[in-house]
Parts: C-alpha cells; structure tokens; sequence
C-alpha cells in the first residue's frame, strides 16, 4: 500500500512539474510614460513544436486601462525549448496616464493553461504624440490630437548587391549611401515625415532562410531570420529617432501569393500566425503609421495573364485578414494595400481597409483627379502610393532627367492642394538623391505645415482660373493657397483668378518659389465680390509657383 502511495505521488509530481505555467514577469522598463515603448520579459513552460503558432502556443498581456479599457497585448517568443523555461517578450505602448493593472494569459492548443497574478503600473504623462488615426480625407490626427500631414517618398529598400537597372546598377548599388541609416536622416532634415517601405526577399526578409541579394541578412534556418528581425528593430527605432512615419508593406511572406494563397486555410492560418508576431514584435510603435498587405495586387493577380487570380477571392481574403488585423492590433493602426492600375471589383470598399491606394506612372496630370474621383466614390481617404515621369526600368533616365526633376517636384504639390493624408511618393530615390532633390522636400514641408496651422484642419477647395496653367486653391481657416504650373513650352502671361464665395475682406500676397524657399511681397492683389484676382502673373515654361493670401 505504502509503494502505491509512492508511486502516485511521484506521478502526481511529475505531472505538476511538467505543466505549462508562467514562471517569472520581470518588468524591464522602470519608467513607464504615456506613448512609449515598455518591456517586459516572461518567463514559462510550455509545449509545442513551433512557438510561432498560435494553434500550438500562445502568451498574451491582458491590460486593464486607467480608463477601464481591457486589451490584450500579442507577446512573442524569444529564445528556450519546449518542455523547459523559454522568453518570452511583451512589448507595450500605453496611451492613457494613470494606473494600469496587468496579468500574462498562456493559452495551449486553444485552452488556457496557466493566468499570472495581477500586477500594475503607473503610466506617466509625456510629451509624445502617440498614433496615427484617420482624421478626414485630408489630414492624419495623433492620439494627442496634433494634426498630421505625410511628405512623403518612396524608400522601399536599402541597396541590392546585384541591382537589376539597365542603366544604374552602379548607383544603386552604392552600399554606403543607399541605406536607411544613411537616407532617413537625410530624408527627416530636409522636411520629410512619411515613407514607404517594403517587406520582401530582399529588404526586411523575416521569413527567408537565405539567398536575399543584400549583404546586410545572415542565413539562418530559424522560423523568423533573426537578423533581418534585428534589422527591422533598428530601422523602427531611428524612425523615432528622426520623427519618420512609416508605412509598412508586408507582402505574403516567403510563399508564392498563387491563388492557393488566397483561397486555402492552412495559407491563411499561416500568415494570421506572420501577422501576430509582427504586431507583437512592431505593433507598439507610433512610427509605423500604416499596415500595408500587398504592393500592387493587381499585377500579383494577373502574374499569370492567361488564368489570373479571380478578384473576387482577393476581396475576400483583403477582408477576412483586415478583419483579423484589426481584432489583433490593439492600437489600431491604419490599415491599407495598393494596386498598380486596375481596380478589383470591391477592393476599395472592404470595411476594414482605412485608406485606399493605387500607383500612378507616365501620367502625373491626373493625379489631383483620381485623388478626388476616388475619394468620392468611395468615401474614403486615397493615396497615390508610388507615382514617377517612368517606370521602366531599361530606360536610361538620363535622357529626359529634366522631364524627371519636374514631375517629382509637381506631383508633390498635386498632393499638397488634394484631399489627400500623404503627397505622392516618388519612386527612384537612388536617382533623385544623385540627383541633390532631396531638399526639395523643405519647401513642400514647409507650406504643408503653415497650411495645416493657419487652417487647425481645415481644408476647403477653391476655384482658381489662370488661363493654360495648371491651378489648384485651398483655403485653410482664413488663408488662401494656390499652386501653378505651367505645363507649356512658352512663358505665360495671365490674370490669376480665386472664387471666394462670401468674400469681405481686404488680402495680402506673397509668392513662394519652392526650390529656393524665398518669398516675395505681391503688388498686383485686387479683390471684387467673391472673387481675388491676381493682375498680370508670369510664369516661366515647366516652372511652378506658390501664392499664399491673408486677410490684412
């Protein structure tokens, strides 16, 4: 009887032993304040055969708000094995000052396993701003409540060790130079705030083993790569550092985005399980402005032409994974994706997409149409996410950079008198930074910021008439602001003309050059019943000009 009792209490230990239990909270951030970043590293027990899976194994942090908000905060895996004490690390942002009470929750195979003590903390006020929300068809909004416009470029990759353009292989493959150390710094100190980035094979390539044409990633047979992982630490970091915003394409991952992708269960669970550590792993930061799924997902339906990937099943993925993001972040980022040029039947009104998004090449003129066309129809925010004079490649641009330097500038400021969160972002950063238009960015910057002080969000179209110029007004609070160009090959001559309905006030003018910042008085400002008109302007061919108007 006494060995039975022995041998049952040895089984008894052994199973308590063996049991998934959390084991250790060490808070790692002593001072936790409002809108930045705290860690917390856990330790537990746990089974599993990849602890990426949240089908196998997950651990979450269940907050409680000083307000009595409840969220729950993804935490991911760090390093140990299964069946022994493992890392695990929670990353989280408070958004509230005051008391937060905290416990860890380990859920195995669906089922709860083990629920830590409730702990708290105590979240100081900051002068951070916190997260981007979508505001109106114009503007971003911060958590604070500071408005936020994007001046934005394209910054999609560091350089390739074998780069693939005809003509400027060489320059793009300026380690040294086209790297994001390098280039958001430069970026950030001549005005700009947003930028688009790429998650792929060969920039940030968490899900890749080896083989990525860039010398900065270490092969590793580990489910995620850790140094691309670390890669992406580092690049979120100096875009605090330097108050870039960041919209974050994620692509499918390692996998073929074949229609299998689209329609099969097991491809969907794996990328919700790809999504969950990077909203564990990045989730926190203010600067990731935006989740972006795909990078024109037109052209990934018809990769092959003759049997694409009916749209319906892309739609339909769009809105389950949206869906999905949406219940996993807790900060609710925005949330977008893009096409190249042909739209798929219910793409832009999934519910759960936030801003919609499409890339415009060799047709820069309609940019402020298809910006206001979209936003009609659909009655969301729309951003032209990649726009150029040329897409292709093979050509040497070279030939026509004139033609180039001028369709950067212009489809700036096509986004700035647009309603529109973010400008166009051009593509080809390697040529334009060669080509010294990186300060260009300080002009645009510059009127972008007194636009959205003078007016304290508000954004209202006006009609402006200057006989064979390009014009477009907006009247922010009481300040009118008017961009020209002239897209002919002759020096124009003409009154400018400003519909102000309800007009009753005297104005002043100034002229802005953009390149050169320099502002100049006007003399030649006349007001009548709703109208300003401007006498006699002249502007020189392809050349653009600015016209800011305040009450006196």
């Amino acid at each position: 009887m006494k060995r039975n009792i022995f041998i049952t209490l040895v089984i008894l230990s052994f199973t308590i032993g063996s049991q998934a239990q959390i084991v250790k909270i060490d808070p790692l951030t002593k001072s936790v304040s409002q809108y930045d970043r705290s860690d917390f590293l856990i330790e537990l027990k746990g089974a599993w055969d990849n602890p990426y899976l949240q089908e196998e194994i997950t651990l979450d942090m269940l907050v409680t708000t000083p307000n009595g908000k409840n969220l729950v905060i993804p935490c991911f895996y760090e390093s140990g094995e299964s069946g022994k004490v493992s890392t695990w690390m929670a990353r989280f942002t408070p958004s509230e000052i005051g008391l937060y009470q905290y416990q860890f929750q380990l859920t195995e195979k669906g089922k709860r396993k083990d629920l830590s003590k409730k702990k708290y903390f105590y979240s100081a006020q900051s002068k951070l701003k916190g997260f981007l929300k979508v505001r109106d068809n114009w503007s971003l909004m911060f958590d604070n409540g500071d408005l936020f416009r994007g001046v934005g470029f394209s910054l999609c990759w560091e350089s390739r060790i074998n780069d693939d353009s005809k003509y400027f292989k060489n320059l793009h493959e300026i380690h040294d130079r086209y790297n994001y150390n390098y280039l958001v710094p430069l970026f950030s100190e001549n005005g700009g705030n947003f930028c688009r980035v790429w998650m792929c094979s060969w920039n940030f390539p968490i899900d890749r083993k080896d083989n990525f044409n860039n010398n900065r990633y270490t092969p590793s047979n580990e489910y995620f790569n850790p140094s691309a992982v670390k890669k992406l630490d580092q690049f979120v970091d100096l875009c605090q550092d330097e108050a870039v915003y960041v919209m974050l394409c994620m692509g499918q991952g390692d996998v073929a985005a074949d229609h299998n992708f689209f329609i099969s269960k097991v491809s969907k669970e794996r990328y919700k399980n790809r999504l969950r550590y990077i909203v564990a792993r990045w989730g926190y930061s203010p600067n990731i402005a935006m989740w972006e799924f795909f990078n024109e997902i037109d052209n990934i339906q018809f990769r092959n032409s003759k049997n694409p990937i009916p749209s319906e099943d892309i739609v339909s993925w769009h809105d389950e994974m949206s869906t999905y993001l949406k219940q996993l972040d807790p900060y609710n980022h925005i949330v977008t994706t893009s096409i190249s040029h042909r739209d798929l039947e219910g793409l832009n009104s999934v519910e759960n997409i936030d801003i919609n998004q499409k890339h415009i090449y060799n047709n820069t003129t309609v940019i402020p149409s298809e910006i206001s066309k979209y936003v009609t129809e659909f009655e969301k925010p729309y951003i032209i996410g990649e726009f150029g004079r040329e897409w292709d490649w093979s050509k040497c641009f070279d030939d026509f950079s004139h033609e180039m330097d001028i369709d950067f500038k212009r489809g700036l400021w096509y986004g700035i008198f647009s309603p529109t969160p973010v400008t166009p972002m051009s593509w080809w950063w390697e040529y334009f930074e060669a080509r010294r238009l990186i300060p260009y960015f300080r002009g645009v910057r510059e009127i972008n910021d007194r636009m959205i002080d003078a007016g304290k969000g508000e954004f209202i179209s006006v009609t402006v008439k200057a006989v064979d110029l390009q014009s477009f007004g907006v009247r922010c609070g009481n300040e009118v602001y008017v961009y020209l160009f002239n897209p002919n090959n002759t020096t124009a001559i003409t009154d400018v003309e400003i519909d102000l309905p309800g007009l009753n006030n005297k104005y002043k003018g100034e002229s802005f050059e953009p390149t050169t910042r320099v502002y100049y008085e006007m003399k030649n400002v006349e007001e009548s019943e709703g109208k300003i008109t401007l006498k006699g302007e002249v502007l020189g061919s392809a050349c653009e000009i600015v016209y800011i108007l305040t009450p006196q």
